[in-house]
C-alpha cells in the first residue's frame, strides 16, 4: 500500500500489515507485471494526485526505521497542496464539531468525535465508529481526517475515528485488541453521551478496514450489541503475497508489493502472527456478520484481498456487496475533494450505512 513517496505509506502500510504471511517475510517481491499484460491507469484526478505526491519527495518506506517512516509525506498532503495551489473552497469540517475524547476512565483510548453542530442529547444520533489506515505501523488520525468528517456531514451520524497502538512498539494483536475496546467504551456510553447504542457502523480503510471486520466477528463472539452494518474501503484480508492483484499491481503507487515485507516485519512478533484469522480473514469464521460492503479501488495490489473477502462473506451468508472503482489507486477513498470518484465511493457506503440504520430503528 505505499509508494516510494512515503506518506502513501500509510495506506500502503495498512495493506502490507495484512499480506504478512511467514512467506512474506522470506520471498522475493513478485515479478513485475509482464510487459504483455495492459496495466491499468489512473483517471485524471488520480494522477494529479500521484503527480503531486511523487513530487513531495518521500523516501522509499523499505529504506527507513519506522520512526523516519512516519516522517514521510502522504496521500493526504498531496491533496491539502492541491487544495491550496488551486484554492479550492474546501470546508471538511464545515457544519461539524470536532474533538478529541478525554474522559478520566478511557485507559489508552485516544478517539476523535465528529459530531453535526445542530446535535443535541436528545437527538438520539447513530453512530459510525471509523478505523484508520497505516499498515498497523504508520499513519494518525490527522493523516485520516478526511473520511470520517465526510461520512458525519453526509449521514448526520456522529462518527468517532478511533486511534490504535502501532508496531513495532505495540505488535500484532495490539490494534486488534484497541479497536474491540473502543466498540465497547462506546457501547457503554453512547447513551449517556445522547447517542443511539443499538445503531452503530463500522467503517474501516486499509488495515482499518481489516480491524472492522474483526471488530464486528468480536462483538458477534462475545454476545455484544451488533453492528448494523460494515463498510470495509480495501482491506487487508490475507496474508498471502500470491494473488493476482499483489502481482499485477507489484509497482502501482502509493501502495506497492515490495513494501509488503517490510510492514510484516514491524507490525509482527513472529511469523505464525501472519496465519491468525485476525489478520488472515479469509480464514476466520464469518458467520453472523450484519450487511457488508466491500469497495475497492482497481490499482491497488489489495484488490485481489477485497476479491477472496467478498467470496468468503457470501460463503458464510453475509449480506455482502461489491464496489469497485476503476482508474483509481489505495487511499483514494479520502480524496473527494480532488478525485470524482471518492466522493462517488463516499456516497455508496454513505446509501449503505443508512439502509443499516433504518432497518434497526
Amino acid at each position: 500500500m505505499l509508494s516510494t513517496t512515503l506518506k502513501t505509506v500509510s495506506l500502503v502500510v495498512l495493506l502490507a500489515t495484512s499480506a504478512m504471511t511467514p512467506v512474506l517475510a522470506q520471498t522475493p517481491p513478485p515479478a513485475a507485471v509482464p510487459a504483455t499484460m495492459t496495466a491499468a491507469k489512473p483517471d485524471a484526478d488520480m494522477a494529479e494526485v500521484l503527480a503531486v505526491l511523487a513530487g513531495l519527495g518521500g523516501k522509499p518506506i523499505e529504506t527507513l526505521e519506522p520512526g523516519e517512516a512516519r516522517k514521510q509525506p502522504t496521500p493526504t498532503d498531496a491533496v491539502m497542496k492541491i487544495i491550496k495551489d488551486k484554492k479550492l473552497d474546501v470546508k471538511p469540517h464545515e457544519g461539524l464539531k470536532v474533538s478529541n475524547s478525554r474522559f478520566a476512565d478511557m485507559g489508552n483510548l485516544k478517539l476523535r468525535w465528529y459530531v453535526p453542530e445542530s446535535a443535541t442529547k436528545e437527538s438520539n444520533l447513530p453512530v459510525i465508529m471509523f478505523f484508520r489506515g497505516g499498515g498497523w505501523v504508520i499513519a494518525d488520525l490527522d493523516v485520516y481526517d478526511a473520511t470520517p468528517a465526510a461520512l458525519a456531514r453526509k449521514t448526520g451520524a456522529a462518527v468517532v475515528s478511533v486511534d490504535y497502538p502501532m508496531g513495532p512498539e505495540n505488535k500484532f494483536p495490539a490494534a486488534h485488541d484497541e479497536a474491540i475496546e473502543a466498540y465497547k467504551y462506546v457501547l457503554k456510553n453512547a447513551q449517556g453521551w445522547g447517542y443511539d447504542a443499538n445503531r452503530i457502523a463500522l467503517v474501516g480503510e486499509s488495515a482499518g478496514g481489516n480491524l472492522a471486520i474483526n471488530t464486528a466477528i468480536a462483538a458477534r463472539d462475545q454476545n455484544l450489541t451488533k453492528p448494523v452494518a460494515i463498510v470495509s474501503v480495501y482491506p487487508v484480508a490475507t496474508t498471502s503475497l500470491d494473488t493476482p492483484s499483489k502481482k499485477e499491481q507489484a509497482a502501482a503507487k502509493p501502495l506497492n508489493t515490495p513494501m509488503m515485507a517490510w510492514f510484516v516485519k514491524h507490525a509482527t512478533k513472529s511469523e505464525a502472527d501472519a496465519q491468525d484469522p485476525r489478520l488472515n480473514l479469509v480464514a476466520a469464521n464469518l458467520k453472523g456478520l450484519p450487511p457488508t460492503t466491500v469497495i475497492n479501488a482497481e490499482i491497488d495490489p489489495l484488490k485481489s484481498d477485497g476479491d477472496m473477502l467478498v467470496a468468503k462473506l457470501k460463503e458464510a451468508g453475509v449480506a455482502t456487496t461489491h464496489q469497485l472503482y476503476t482508474g483509481v489507486t489505495h487511499e483514494f477513498f479520502g480524496m473527494d475533494a480532488v478525485v470524482a470518484k471518492a466522493a462517488e465511493a463516499q456516497n455508496f457506503a454513505v446509501t449503505r450505512i443508512k439502509q443499516g440504520f433504518d432497518a434497526r430503528k
